[in-house]
């Protein structure tokens, strides 16, 4: 064994010792060490244990044995039942990992004469082996939290991990049974303060979780009774259809962008969307955003975003989530508090009019077709036209001019977000 082994052996307790009280002082969940000498023992025993195998394996570039491999399993199931969460256990791994750098560099310090090779045989032993480790570990936290958790709690720890990017959400996500496609629909369905009377939301949330197997978590608001149902649904690639002819640059459609084309979203993303509202009993606003896995974080950003900037709708058939194709300019007014400032006037001098509010909103969903916005209304045609009148006398702004349209489209949108309360 060479010097710099030799050095990392020698040296081996003390850095045991420090990597427990690093983590008796910088991570919260393993106060109990201080008071607790029997687990302080066992955690001081694993520490010791991997740095000698450590210095032990990496000479000869040996892997870690599935004895070793069964070892660490067992400590990461062992902290994991003790109650250790998600985001302690990521920075157990980032704490030990830093110190096990440190020491490498102390050593080859110390041992100043140390030859190149000594040091590059450590290092290209010890990022594979350390990911082999981290991912036994990991098998072992997510077994206990398999055991301790609900299965809507495991889906709420994956969507979690999976927008903290996580790589344990491979294994969560493994024991959900659920896979893990290169592109997501994060949805983000808005529900505003519900009255106290109101039942919880836990059953719905488990019903939800097991019809559409997907990673779903509520996130509760400021109100008391408000929050956000974050869920992220998987984008399979649709099966390629075989051509009847050789394809040429002129024959080839170029494929739909979700975010430009929201009602090619597809059907499950809405069916969770309806399903929940309807459950819901309430007016919600649902955000939707497609990216890459690596990207979820972001779309999570975007989605809620969009789910602000919608207008709450009640449970329907027509019901489904947002995009920015819908609702860019509300996005955009939201970031101009005087063009915000000026629509809300728009909005208040419809005031004085019979369910003027209510009409433009039909009136645009239905696509100013004066016969079928009547029938929503339920109410006779000659009644919608006095209506539309009645807002060009009390604002000036023909409802049914291109102005008008991007005008009032804009105030019912922001209305009936609940942007202005």
């Amino acid at each position: 064994m060479g010097s710099f082994f030799a050095e990392l052996a020698r040296q081996a307790s003390a850095n045991a010792r420090r990597e427990v009280e690093a983590y008796t002082r910088e991570i919260p969940e393993f106060g109990f060490l201080d008071t607790n000498s029997r687990a302080r023992a066992e955690t001081l025993e694993y520490a010791l244990w991997l740095r000698r195998r450590t210095v032990e394996l990496s000479p000869d570039n040996s892997e870690l044995s599935d004895a070793d491999l069964g070892y660490i399993a067992a400590i990461g199931e062992l902290r994991a039942a003790a109650g250790m969460p998600l985001d302690a256990r990521q920075r157990v791994l980032r704490l030990h990992t830093s110190l096990m750098l440190r020491e490498i560099n102390e050593a080859t310090e110390a041992q100043r004469g140390v030859g190149v090779d000594e040091l590059m045989r450590m290092m290209n032993w010890f990022a594979p082996q350390g990911e082999r480790g981290i991912r036994a570990y990991s098998q072992g936290f997510v077994t206990a939290l398999r055991h301790r958790l609900p299965y809507v709690e495991q889906a709420a720890l994956l969507a979690r991990s999976l927008l903290n990017g996580d790589p344990i959400s491979a294994e969560l996500a493994s024991a959900l049974g659920m896979e893990l496609p290169e592109r997501w629909a994060v949805t983000v369905i808005r529900v505003p303060d519900r009255p106290v009377g109101d039942r919880d939301l836990e059953s719905e949330i488990e019903a939800l979780v097991k019809t559409h197997h997907a990673p779903i978590t509520w996130c509760p608001g400021s109100g008391s009774r408000s929050g956000e149902l974050i869920a992220l649904i998987p984008l399979h690639p649709p099966t390629p259809q075989a051509s009847p002819g050789p394809s040429t640059a002129e024959t080839v459609q170029p494929h739909p962008v979700p975010e430009l084309a929201p009602d090619l979203l597809p059907d499950l993303v809405s069916d969770l969307v309806r399903d929940f509202a309807q459950a819901l009993g309430r007016p919600c606003a649902a955000g939707t955003a497609t990216s890459p896995l690596s990207e979820v974080a972001d779309s999570l950003d975007l989605a809620r975003r969009i789910s602000r900037a919608a207008p709450l709708r009640r449970a329907s058939a027509r019901l489904r989530p947002h995009t920015v194709s819908d609702v860019f300019v509300e996005l955009a007014v939201a970031d101009a508090p005087f063009v915000d400032d000026w629509l809300h006037a728009v909005g208040r001098s419809l005031q004085p009019g019979p369910d003027l509010l209510v009409t433009l909103d039909a009136y645009y969903r239905h696509d100013m077709h004066r016969g079928a916005t009547a029938a929503a209304l339920n109410v006779h045609p000659r009644t919608l036209d006095y209506r539309l009148r009645r807002v060009r006398e009390l604002t000036g702004i023909d409802p049914g001019s291109t102005r008008g349209v991007r005008i009032f489209s804009s105030v019912v949108t922001r209305r009936l977000s609940e942007a202005w309360h």
